[in-house]
């Protein structure tokens, strides 16, 4: 039976290579390097830290490494479950490279986005992933400049200064308004906001894209701007939308992303409106809860974990590739067409 050490303190290398009756660099050989040590030695050593209950100083080999063995996503909105589900991809491929994950919240709160960037430096992560509130914020080409891998995600970069994945957030808004025309709608709504989210304003832009392409006058496509992409904004929303007058009211709505639809719908259940007959709704992103909506949502995918695998194999590549090029990964949104736009109208 191996001997714990005394003084309740916590076992060390030094305890674990007497319990084993190895040298002090067998024992750091198997931590390390374990393939340099025969399996007998190494089964001896691993069984001597199991009765010891050793536990290895991270924070040691952190400082002799000069990084840890952690990546860390800062997410836009943690309440949304399209970040959830991003998050997700990029946590099965650090499990997959034996990496842990950091998750922060930044609320959309550019300080507290700040904040938890400062945190992460000094906890030398090996990268870090980010969807920003503002992607030309100083302190994220702070990030780049200090030599951190760094991608952004959900926001394309511009400048190229480091690698970004993304979908093409005016194709998916082109294609849910088309979807909306190609059902015979004549007036339709853009429900999102606020515009300083760059996912809103490209969205908004693929709607009105496509609206004047078909000829529809500018005036049919009316803009219900929100405070947030939230359940609550979008039953505002329907609140807004029911207040118009009846010859200017939308039969249908595009919203920037599905927590708002799922809020539009609730306030049209709520108020007896028929969907899709009274009013139309396409959301934005598929997640889980659209196709489980009292009335099954239509909705633009985006391919929400493959996002994430996608973003952290981007930024292993930068921590570990001496040859790394940057890159810009850019995915094709794709319709999920369900109850809540109907049949053709027309």
């Amino acid at each position: 039976m191996t001997q714990q050490p005394r003084n309740g303190r916590a076992p060390s290398v030094k305890d674990v290579a007497a319990a084993a009756g190895v040298s002090l660099g067998t024992v750091s050989n198997v931590l390390n390097r374990p393939g340099v040590v025969s399996a007998t030695t190494r089964e001896r050593v691993e069984r001597a830290m199991a009765e010891l209950g050793f536990v290895r100083n991270e924070s040691a080999r952190q400082l002799r490494a000069g990084t840890s063995r952690a990546l860390a996503y800062v997410m836009l909105d943690g309440g949304n479950p399209f970040f959830q589900d991003v998050a997700e991809g990029i946590e099965i491929a650090a499990d997959a490279a034996d990496l842990s994950l950091f998750v922060c919240n930044s609320g959309g709160r550019a300080e507290r986005e700040s904040k938890h960037l400062d945190r992460l430096v000094q906890q030398r992560v090996q990268g870090i992933l980010i969807t920003p509130v503002d992607p030309d914020a100083p302190h994220l080409a702070d990030i780049a400049r200090r030599g951190i891998p760094f991608v952004m995600v959900d926001r394309l970069s511009d400048a190229g200064g480091h690698c970004s994945v993304a979908v093409d957030d005016v194709l998916g808004g082109r294609i849910a308004v088309e979807h909306l025309i190609d059902r015979g709608h004549e007036r339709v709504a853009f429900v999102g906001g606020p515009e300083s989210i760059g996912q809103v304003r490209e969205r908004y832009q693929g709607a009105r894209e496509v609206w004047e392409e078909f000829g529809k006058p500018a005036g049919d496509l009316i803009h219900l701007p929100t405070e947030a992409l939230t359940v609550s904004e979008g039953r505002s929303a329907g609140e807004r939308l029911a207040g118009l007058p009846s010859r200017r009211r939308p039969t249908a709505a595009f919203c920037a992303n599905d927590l708002l639809a799922l809020g539009l719908l609730q306030h049209a259940v709520t108020a007896g409106l028929r969907v899709p007959d009274d009013l139309a709704i396409v959301g934005f992103d598929d997640i889980d809860f659209a196709a489980a909506a009292a009335v099954p949502l239509t909705s633009v995918r985006q391919p929400r974990q493959e996002l994430g695998r996608t973003a952290a194999r981007l930024v292993l590549d930068e921590a570990t590739n001496p040859d790394h090029v940057h890159e810009q990964a850019t995915f094709v949104p794709a319709l999920v067409a369900r109850a809540s736009t109907g049949t053709v109208r027309r």
